[in-house]
């Protein structure tokens, strides 16, 4: 649904726009709503998903019996931090300051389009993750017939 990757500013008030390319997208399947939550694999990155797609990860995510530390920390990371996000009349949403200040999300952002969410880079993290390279031992199993 979505892809691309957009340079975006977060303004004075923390809300970030929607590109054009989305708005239309958003409002018809999202019905203007975004749910926000910490990436809980990299640094520096928001996630934001459809209300269909995050119930699919909320119910999976809750499902896990929480005995494990690491089923603890995605519990708290993905559904006890997460934001419902309402897009309004000028298309765009308010990040809330704490979600920005822990992962380093200043005046400048990276909005990536990974199929049934965005990510919300910081624009250093994003930069830094473009930057890395994979090598032959990175390349395993399924991957190896990958056809790019």
């Amino acid at each position: 649904m979505f892809q691309g990757e957009t340079a975006i500013t977060i303004d004075d008030k923390g809300r970030l726009a929607i590109p054009t390319a989305y708005r239309e997208l958003v409002a018809r399947a999202c019905g203007n709503c975004l749910v926000l939550t910490y990436n809980p694999f990299e640094d520096g990155c928001l996630w934001l998903y459809t209300p269909d797609a995050w119930e699919r990860v909320r119910e999976d995510v809750m499902a896990r019996p929480n005995a494990l530390r690491v089923v603890r920390s995605l519990q708290q990371k993905l559904v006890g931090s997460s934001a419902r996000l309402e897009l309004d009349g000028s298309a765009r949403v308010s990040v809330p300051s704490s979600h920005r200040m822990a992962v380093g999300i200043e005046r400048k952002a990276v909005l990536l389009g990974m199929g049934d969410k965005f990510e919300l880079w910081s624009e250093q993290a994003h930069r830094a993750q473009i930057q890395q390279t994979l090598s032959d031992g990175d390349l395993s199993g399924d991957l190896l017939d990958l056809r790019l």
